[in-house]
Formats: structure tokens, C-alpha cells, sequence
């Protein structure tokens, strides 16, 4: 591991980055090109402590997750984050796929814009990536869970704590849009042993799957409205819009209601209410994509 040449690339790529790019007030007294050091800690989930012992080269050895997170904070390209991996003597992990996967910047870059409505994105395999704040109090924080576990899509037909996202009578629904969106990407992705591994699992472990599976229905599910049960605000009805990035291995989503609806201005309270904990927020079935 090279670490002077790890600190060296960290500090070039922080001071790259202005404040407006990943969503922070520039603020009048910067005495720094780019970003400070506590707010590439921040964004990248790590204490500042840390971060500044990474850039002064002082022996800290960044696992796997750290470099993924340093890769999304630093809005590193392909390239830029392999090279981060190759600096740290870490293997460079799938790029576009599973809940390691580098977020391609082009989507990085409009989640940042989406201040004022819940935002996030996920893989083709609905595992999530990252998500702003109003998503998080929207939906609950992405799960720490790996393999399987991380896509919503297996815990939807594993797990019945995941439905409760939805209320029950929307329950199949979901299900038939799920499977069909699946299919579509099964059918992409052709032999794919993520996938393939995926759908005999759930073929094993869940009849509904199976019989949903054996239509052959396929769908990518590009819009949706959706009825959400949150804890605190009740039913919230709202439209999910997706766009794919150019490969289709990564979707933003975000939730939009038309102006003047309850949805409108229970959206609005998201907001006030923040990422508290209140009435289960952290509850298994609120980690969701």
C-alpha cells in the first residue's frame, strides 16, 4: 500500500470539488479550493479523525466499504476509482453491480440537485446505493445487508417485515411488477450468475415468486404510483419516476406528487420530520428500496 501516494490523491480529488457540486453551501470564509476535510468525512460516512489520518498518510488501512464510500464522496469516474483501489492494494470491485458497486457520476451529479424530493439509487437488482435525506425519512435507510439479503426485490418475497412498505391490499401488485421487472433484467443481462442465482433461490423459497415467474411477464418498471405507509404521516400517495443509466445497471428514483394533492403536502412535511427515529422508523420493514 502506497500511502503517501493515497494521501496525495485523496487531498488532489477533495480539492477538485466545489461545495455546490455535491450539495453544500459555499459560505463565504472557505479557506480551501474545494472541499474541507470533515466534509468529505461526512459525505462519505466516515469520522473526521479518520479521514484525516487517510490523508496525512499515517498508516490507516481503508477496507473495501471505505473506499466505496470515499469513491461516491470524491465523485470519482471509473477510472479515478480504480485507481483509488489500486493506491490502497485493495481488489477493484464490480463496477456497476451489488451494494459495492461505484454510482456512475452522471446520476451521482442529479441526485445532488434533488434537494426538495425524496431521491435515491439502486441497481438493477433493486439493491440501494445511496439516497438523500428525504429518502431516508421516506423510506428508511438502505439495509447493511450483503448478497441476497441487499436487494429489496428478495427480501419483498423472503421477508414479510419488507411489505410493510405497502399497504397489504397493494401487496400483489408490487409482486407482479417486481417479477416482471426481473424478467427484463434477466433477460439483459443473459447468463448472469448473480441473477441466475437470484431467481432460483426465490423460485425455492417462495411459491408466489414462482408462479409470478412462470407468466413470463416482462416489464422494466420505468413509473409507478405507489401508496407508501409510513409510520408518522400515514398513507402517502405518490409517483415514482426511474431513470436508467446508460447500461441499465442503475436507476435513479424519485417520488413526485402533483401539486395541491395530500401527497403534495405530506411530502412537504418530510422535511420537518427529518431522519429521527419516531413510532419504528429503524424497524426492519423501513429498510426498503
Amino acid at each position: 500500500m502506497n500511502l503517501s501516494e493515497l494521501a496525495a490523491y485523496l487531498k488532489s480529488r477533495r480539492d477538485r470539488i466545489r461545495p455546490s457540486d455535491v450539495g453544500l453551501p459555499s459560505g463565504p470564509r472557505r479557506r480551501v479550493p474545494g472541499l474541507r476535510r470533515e466534509e468529505v468525512a461526512q459525505l462519505a460516512g466516515l469520522s473526521a479523525d479518520y479521514y484525516t489520518e487517510l490523508e496525512r498518510g499515517r498508516g490507516a488501512q481503508p477496507s473495501t466499504q471505505v473506499l466505496v464510500a470515499l469513491a461516491r464522496a470524491l465523485r470519482l469516474n471509473g477510472d479515478g476509482r480504480d485507481h483509488l483501489f489500486h493506491l490502497a492494494d485493495r481488489p477493484v470491485p464490480p463496477a456497476a453491480h451489488g451494494p459495492s458497486a461505484h454510482v456512475q457520476p452522471g446520476l451521482l451529479h442529479l441526485l445532488d440537485q434533488l434537494t426538495t424530493t425524496p431521491a435515491q439509487i439502486i441497481t438493477d437488482l433493486h439493491e440501494t446505493l445511496v439516497q438523500n435525506p428525504l429518502a431516508v425519512t421516506l423510506v428508511g435507510p438502505a439495509p447493511e445487508a450483503r448478497g441476497p439479503r441487499a436487494s429489496f426485490v428478495y427480501r419483498w418475497f423472503t421477508d414479510p417485515d419488507a411489505r410493510t412498505v405497502y399497504p397489504t391490499e397493494d401487496h400483489p401488485h408490487h409482486s407482479r411488477v417486481f417479477v416482471a421487472d426481473l424478467q427484463a433484467v434477466a433477460a439483459r443481462r443473459g447468463r448472469a450468475a448473480e441473477v441466475t442465482r437470484m431467481v432460483a433461490e426465490l423460485r425455492e423459497r417462495s411459491p408466489e415468486f414462482a408462479a409470478l415467474w412462470d407468466t413470463r411477464d416482462v416489464a422494466l418498471r420505468r413509473t409507478d404510483h405507489k401508496r407508501i405507509a409510513h409510520p408518522v404521516l400515514g398513507v402517502i400517495e405518490l409517483d415514482c419516476h426511474s431513470l436508467f443509466s446508460e447500461d441499465g445497471c442503475q436507476r435513479l428514483l424519485w417520488f413526485t406528487a402533483p401539486p395541491g394533492t395530500e401527497g403534495a403536502a405530506q411530502l412537504e412535511l418530510l422535511s420537518v420530520i427529518g431522519t429521527q427515529d419516531m413510532s419504528g422508523e429503524n424497524e426492519p420493514g423501513r429498510l426498503r428500496t
